[in-house]
């Protein structure tokens, strides 16, 4: 499955109170529970699958149904075996194969897991990698982010041969450097966008281009509408608007095409507790523009309607 495009009209607003559709049960590991989340994957029909980072495993929710999920990978303990994981940070859908690709963080590995019941092992896609972040675009290609490089790769599945696409010049803040990049967002003209953590921003690297781009961010590090606070998931809707959750300020940011100076809040902001967002981590929208975002303080996955 690739990076969903969806048409969010510009001056679109969202219900301030969210619905919990995962989680909100405590944070053990019975399947109705989600233990520090780090990250979602929007399905065609609304199913959500759920990066259970302190679980090590891979949760699915189905649409409709907030009450329990579903192990779809990992779930044997924290481990290196091929039925376990150990701090899964990312998912996405492999539609193709019908399978979870997973980036599993502690084991330094990036694995794959079909759905089709009866599978309870995946295979190891990409080994000896600091990964964190993923996507993957219509031509097969994965893109991986390497916290340990300060960089970011580009894959193609079935074959052994990866290429740089962004960072990789050392630990720092020039525009051909990366500082600890985690998530990540590919769109239809190859464009890679990624959350560059610890610089306060989120960056663009255009197909072929040498630096990046500053789309969001780059102020330092504060809580002003020209500023980022540790940057998570992100999202890029078919307009080239830039949706960004802010773990340090608990917030959600609209960055429109063009306009780096400021974003606005769509949701959150509001500081930390139950009520409000607790240091959030993945985000995405589903094909109609709701907006879904991982509470990870919480233990929850929340979902904010488009109005």
């Amino acid at each position: 499955m690739f990076s969903l495009l969806v048409t969010i009209p510009a001056n679109a607003k969202w219900a301030q109170n969210g619905v919990t559709v995962a989680g909100d049960n405590g944070y053990r590991g019975a399947t109705n529970k989600l233990n520090w989340p780090r990250s979602l994957f929007v399905d065609d029909d609304q199913t959500v699958i759920i990066a259970d980072y302190r679980n090590h495993r891979i949760m699915q929710w189905k649409n409709g149904d907030t009450t329990n999920g579903q192990v779809v990978a990992g779930g044997n303990g924290v481990g290196n075996g091929l039925n376990q994981l150990s701090n899964p940070t990312d998912v996405l859908i492999d539609k193709e194969t019908d399978s979870v690709i997973i980036c599993d963080r502690r084991n330094g590995r990036v694995v794959r897991w079909s759905r089709r019941s009866g599978i309870t092992q995946g295979e190891i896609l990409i080994d000896n990698i600091d990964c964190f972040g993923l996507a993957m675009e219509e031509q097969r290609y994965l893109y991986v982010s390497d916290v340990g490089k300060h960089e970011v790769r580009q894959y193609k599945l079935g074959e052994k041969n990866d290429t740089f696409v962004a960072g990789g010049n050392g630990q720092g803040d020039g525009l051909h450097q990366l500082n600890w990049p985690t998530y990540l967002f590919v769109d239809r003209d190859h464009s890679v966008y990624v959350s560059d953590y610890n610089n306060h921003r989120v960056m663009k690297w255009v197909e072929g281009a040498k630096e990046d781009i500053v789309v969001a961010g780059g102020q330092g590090q504060g809580n002003a509408l020209t500023q980022l606070n540790y940057p998570q998931g992100i999202f890029v809707d078919t307009l080239g608007t830039l949706y960004v959750a802010e773990s340090g300020n608990h917030r959600v940011m609209r960055w429109t095409q063009g306009d780096k100076k400021q974003g606005t809040v769509i949701a959150g902001g509001n500081g930390t507790g139950a009520n409000q967002f607790n240091y959030l981590r993945g985000m995405s929208f589903d094909r109609h523009g709701n907006l879904y975002v991982v509470d990870a303080g919480n233990n929850r996955v929340q979902r904010f309607s488009i109005e």
